[in-house]
């Protein structure tokens, strides 16, 4: 029995020591790496941590309503014929099919310091967080995002409108 536990405890050593050896050889420059400081964040400085954020924040559909009573933006990502069927009560729309087009107008109409929060066809749609990350590349300081999109307020029965209602 006790012969038994002590052969055991020896294999069980043995495996970990070849488990090591093998992490260590083929991350050998990770641990070198971590060992010289490398892997060390940079000092951040006074003017990063000043400066506006570099990712639109998520939103969830409570925050919404209230950045939209306060005067908040709600800007719809989707295509124009979607926007034209429905779309959020009060949003405006800058699709990310004709950025390139649209943008301009929308940097001169909106002033950089409105809080944003961009929106397209739910979880599943990249367009709204694009949207953001053109937006905060254009200088827009608070740039949020409604993940949920239209299907989300809709499905809460908040109002929409458009051609569709």
């Amino acid at each position: 029995m006790l012969g038994d536990l002590k052969r055991i405890a020896l294999e069980a050593c043995v495996l970990i020591a070849f488990g090591a050896l093998f992490g260590l050889t083929l991350n050998h420059q990770l641990v070198m790496d971590a060992f010289s400081g490398r892997l060390v964040p940079a000092q951040s400085t006074t003017e990063e941590i000043s400066s506006p954020a570099t990712l639109p924040m998520p939103v969830l559909i409570d925050e919404v309503q209230r950045v939209m009573a306060s005067g908040g933006l709600i800007v719809d990502a989707r295509s124009p014929e979607l926007f034209a069927s429905e779309h959020i009560a009060g949003a405006v729309s800058l699709p990310m099919v004709e950025i390139e087009a649209e943008l301009p107008e929308f940097l001169g109409r909106v002033a950089r310091n409105r809080v944003i929060i961009t929106y397209c066809s739910g979880f599943g749609c990249p367009d709204s967080f694009d949207l953001g990350m053109t937006l905060i590349n254009s200088g827009y300081l608070d740039v949020r995002v409604f993940e949920g999109g239209f299907p989300e307020w809709r499905d809460a029965g908040l109002p929409v409108s458009g051609e569709g209602q």
